[in-house]
Formats: structure tokens, C-alpha cells, sequence
């Protein structure tokens, strides 16, 4: 009996990691209160309210219907004003939460018509090439991808994957500052093509925007401090542009025709380097941002890096399509490729398996914790970082992909966007739980 009763077990923990990969998870809503597993793990992490828009009549106070959730792509933690924002990239919003009672507290629209052209007054579009719009072509509405803050909290920053009348994202782009005290659009600047991540160094001085349509990064200084003073400066190329010369009736995909695929962004703590992972290539790129160039790329890491992240001297990505995360040494990351062995691979990377589909990757305020969004297999990992080994992890609605933690390590949030029309739509909170 015990022999039988244990391969029925094993047969039901087969069929559900088959299910979650062969995606019949489509549409998975996780009850709150879930709690991760192992249950007695140093830390623990409880999903304890959700904003989503496919359950009108929940029967959990906590789970809130919530119609401004619409392929909830990113969100952003801002403790010092005690807020959340999540942008929904179908949506063309960028939703306002309190971060002290959970409540919604505004909703801000990315659409540009007459009322609001002034917020374009400091552009100027002469140095870009509009194909697929002649006249207004700031009269459109923006898709909200990732989002970052400057000047310590006063702004946020979030790129549009493309305006809503170009269909293939091969026009230039835009992106938005928002004021935090007042959550309204303060500024509007033209980028390039399909822009993804976005990044503030530490010193407040340069704003970089990393465009997945065609390989290049755009370096914004901000170093007076005031939005009409903000100008776009050097768009430094990575290995090669990307041509852009698509038919307007064609239908292109463009998550895959990306070149290298630039996505996973983030500044050295000393502003000096930029470290920008190629998705759709192998390694990461780097540029000098004193001497606004590109120097190299360094490989050695696993391929299809999605996420990068500095804590403590430590080097953090995750690797989206084999679901891994790895760290490395800052310092000898950097000596690697200052040194003559510039051109050999990287290879000093620790690794942990997490799941299929590693997507966005937040890291708690000590450094001792990773977490992880595994979109294939609908769950957020947990990752001790000292040792790099899987040590909790919680089922979440279909298809997680953003990630923000609160500053004190509290709060977890993550958003599901869901894919090709399955699943997603879903804000979640976990609350995490660290023990002595």
C-alpha cells in the first residue's frame, strides 16, 4: 500500500510540473493566502492580496477586481512616498497603489492628444525618421514597459514599447517622467525604437534606455534636476544598428527580430559602467560612461540573460530560457574586462536552478535573499544568496514577470501579464516572513 501510495504521489508531482510547462496552467488563479514551501525554510513568503481583472466577484476581501490591471509588465516600489506603480502595457496606464492600506489611488493615462502636446514643447524629432505617421506625431498613445526613479524618488521614468500607430515598432519611440508628489506627466521625450529597460545611475547624473529594436542605448542627462533641462544625449550602438527598413503593411515579430536583444540594464555603484545583457545574443555588454562608449562584451555566463542586478559588490542576472540565476564578484567581473584577458570568457559564476522562464529578479535589502519570477511555471523562487540554493517557492498566477521588493523586505510584488491572451492580469502581494 505505502509502495502504491508513493507512486501515485510521484505521478501527481509529475503531471504538474508537465502541466505548468506544457502551459496547462493557462489561466491559473492561486487562492490568498498561499504560503510557500518548505514551510519551515529561514524565510517564507504568503500571498496576501491581489489586484486582477479576470475575477469580478471574489470571495476573498483581499482579492480585488481591479479593471486598470491590463497586462500588468512591470512595477516599482517607492517607499519614501509609501506608493507602488505598475504599468499595463495594453492597457496604456500606469496604475497608483498605497503602499500603507493597498488601495487604489490613481490610475495616470498614457494617451497624447491636443490637450497635452505642451508636455513635447522641449523636443525636437528633427534627428528621427517617422515612417508610418507624416503629421501629429505626438498625438498617439503610449505602451508602458519597465520603469525606473530619479532624484531620489522625485521622478519616475517608463519607456513606451511603441505609440499606438506604429504597429511593428520600427518608428522612434517615446517615454514619459512623471512627478511622484503629483503622479502627473511632467515631460514626454522621443527615444528610439522599441525601448525596453530603463536605468538612473547612483549619481543622478545620466538616464540610460536600452532599445531592443536596434541595439542601441540612448544616455539622457539629468543632471540639473529639472524636466525641461533634460536632454537626450549619446546613442551609443551595441556591435551593430539594426536596420528598421520593414514594410509599413508587413506584420514583423519583434520580440524575435532583436538582434542582440538588449534588455537587463543596470549602472556600477560608482556611475562609471553601464552593464547591458544581450537576450538575443551571449554575454554582456559594456559601456564607459565617463568616455560615452561601448567597450566590449564579456561572455562566459549562461545565454538568453534577461535581468541584471547590483547589491552589495555582487553581479546578479537570471537566465530566462534554461531558468537559471547566477552571481559573480563585481570586482572581478570588472577586472576581467579592464585586464589583457579581456576577450577570454568570463567564467567565475555561481548558479542556481529556479525554473523555466527566469524572469525579473529582486534582491532584500541585506543581500542575503534572491527572489525570482519563473514565468513558465507560474512561481516566485527564493534563493539564499550566500551559498546560492533554493530555499522556498510559491505558486503564483499564470505567467509572473515583474518583480519589486520594499525597502525594509517586507512586501514582494509581482505582476503577471499573462501570455498570448492566457492568463495574467494579475497584481500580487506576498508578504515575507524572515525567521531569527
Amino acid at each position: 500500500m505505502m509502495y502504491v501510495a508513493m507512486k501515485r504521489l510521484a505521478i501527481f508531482f509529475l503531471l504538474g510540473i508537465f502541466s505548468s510547462q506544457l502551459g496547462f496552467a493557462d489561466n491559473l488563479s492561486v487562492p490568498i493566502g498561499t504560503l510557500s514551501v518548505p514551510t519551515d525554510s529561514e524565510i517564507s513568503i504568503q500571498l496576501v492580496k491581489r489586484f486582477q481583472y479576470y475575477n469580478a466577484h471574489p470571495e476573498n476581501p483581499d482579492d480585488h477586481y481591479d479593471q486598470s490591471i491590463n497586462s500588468p509588465k512591470s512595477v516599482a516600489v517607492l517607499d519614501s512616498k509609501k506608493k507602488f506603480y505598475v504599468n499595463s502595457l495594453e492597457g496604456c496606464s500606469t496604475s497608483v497603489y498605497s503602499l500603507e492600506n493597498f488601495t487604489l489611488l490613481k490610475v495616470i493615462m498614457h494617451k497624447f492628444n491636443a490637450q497635452n502636446q505642451y508636455l513635447f514643447a522641449k523636443n525636437s524629432d528633427s534627428n528621427f525618421l517617422f515612417r508610418t505617421k507624416k503629421s501629429r506625431l505626438n498625438y498617439f498613445t503610449g505602451r508602458p514597459v519597465e520603469g525606473c526613479f530619479s532624484h531620489h524618488g522625485k521622478y519616475l521614468w517608463i519607456p513606451y514599447y511603441r505609440r499606438s500607430y506604429d504597429s511593428n515598432a520600427v518608428d522612434p519611440s517615446a517615454l514619459c517622467i512623471i512627478d511622484t508628489d503629483t503622479d502627473a506627466l511632467v515631460r514626454v521625450m522621443t527615444i528610439a525604437s522599441l525601448p525596453k529597460m530603463i536605468a538612473c545611475s547612483p549619481d543622478n547624473k545620466t538616464i540610460a534606455v536600452t532599445h531592443w529594436g536596434d541595439n542601441s542605448v540612448t544616455l539622457i542627462d539629468i543632471t540639473s534636476g529639472d524636466p525641461e533641462k533634460f536632454t537626450c544625449g549619446d546613442n551609443i550602438v551595441i556591435d551593430y544598428r539594426l536596420s528598421q527598413n520593414y514594410s509599413v503593411n508587413e506584420k514583423v515579430d519583434r520580440d524575435h527580430n532583436c538582434g542582440n536583444c538588449l534588455r537587463g540594464t543596470v549602472f556600477t555603484p560608482d556611475s562609471k559602467y553601464i552593464f547591458i545583457g544581450k537576450m538575443g545574443g551571449n554575454g554582456i555588454a559594456v559601456l564607459d560612461v565617463v568616455h560615452r562608449k561601448y567597450i566590449g562584451t564579456v561572455t562566459g555566463m549562461k545565454t538568453n540573460m534577461r535581468h541584471l542586478v547590483i547589491k552589495n559588490s555582487v553581479v546578479y542576472i537570471s537566465i530566462n530560457n534554461t531558468g537559471f540565476v547566477q552571481k559573480t564578484a563585481l570586482k572581478g567581473f570588472i577586472d576581467h574586462f579592464s585586464g589583457t584577458s579581456k576577450d577570454e570568457p568570463y567564467t567565475q559564476w555561481e548558479s542556481a536552478y529556479v525554473g523555466l522562464g527566469a524572469r525579473t529578479i529582486s534582491i532584500d535589502k541585506t543581500g542575503k535573499y534572491l527572489f525570482a519570477a519563473v514565468n513558465r511555471e507560474s512561481k516566485v523562487v527564493v534563493v539564499r544568496t550566500s551559498d546560492m540554493k533554493v530555499i522556498a517557492a510559491c505558486d503564483a498566477d499564470s505567467y509572473p514577470v515583474g518583480m519589486d521588493i520594499s525597502e525594509n523586505g517586507q512586501w514582494l510584488m509581482v505582476t503577471a501579464q499573462g501570455r498570448g491572451n492566457l492568463g495574467g492580469n494579475s497584481v500580487m502581494v506576498y508578504k515575507v516572513n524572515y525567521k531569527k
